[in-house]
């Protein structure tokens, strides 16, 4: 009986204690300041094990078609680059402004893991309905699955790719481009006497 009410004596001591802590306002939240080791580590487990839980029973699709790949590069340019960064890009505003840091994609060993069932389940999950505190929105409130697929099918490529490979699979082609017309005759001499309008 002594040993449960020590317990339950010792409980109370270590809530009041973190209430005491989180109300007196002395925590630094700062995004220029780290966590502790120990609270970094804590809350890197509880991320990773939270994402690989909730995503484990997400049917992952073909991500290696070529039409898929390029069709979440725009959306990547869009969305992602600013933190997560393009080839040739090591730093943005965002990506040393967050804490903590953005993973970079363009880092081969960090997105070999999502080339797995596992690791691409987990990115779309990430993707899809963001992480608290962390700066990573939940872009399932406006886009809808195939679209975040191709995303994660264009991350799992993007440490391949050279500025221009990057450049021409991102770039978001829209009709008023295909639509260009011009009225009237345009010379094609060179000399720019024969436009007429």
């Amino acid at each position: 009986m002594k040993f449960l009410l020590g317990a339950l004596f010792a409980t109370l001591v270590a809530v009041v204690g973190v209430f005491a802590v989180v109300t007196s306002g002395i925590v630094n939240i700062g995004a220029d300041q780290a966590h502790n080791p120990i609270m970094y580590k804590l809350l890197e487990t509880a991320r990773t094990r939270s994402i690989a839980n909730a995503s484990k029973d997400i049917t992952v699709p073909n991500l290696e078609k070529t039409e898929i790949i390029s069709s979440g590069g725009a959306d990547y340019k869009d969305m992602c680059a600013g933190c997560h960064l393009s080839p040739g890009v090591e730093s943005t505003d965002f990506s040393a402004s967050l804490y903590p840091k953005p993973p970079s994609f363009t880092n081969v060993e960090l997105v070999e893991r999502y080339k797995t069932d596992a690791g691409a389940q987990q990115a779309f999950w990430a993707i899809k309905h963001g992480i608290m505190a962390s700066g990573m929105p939940a872009w399932g409130a406006s886009h809808d699955d195939d679209r975040m697929w191709a995303m994660v099918a264009f991350i799992r490529s993007l440490p391949d790719l050279n500025e221009n490979q990057y450049t021409m699979l991102t770039t978001r082609i829209d009709d008023d481009m295909l639509d260009m017309s011009f009225d009237g005759e345009m010379d094609m001499s060179g000399d720019g006497s024969g436009m007429q309008h």
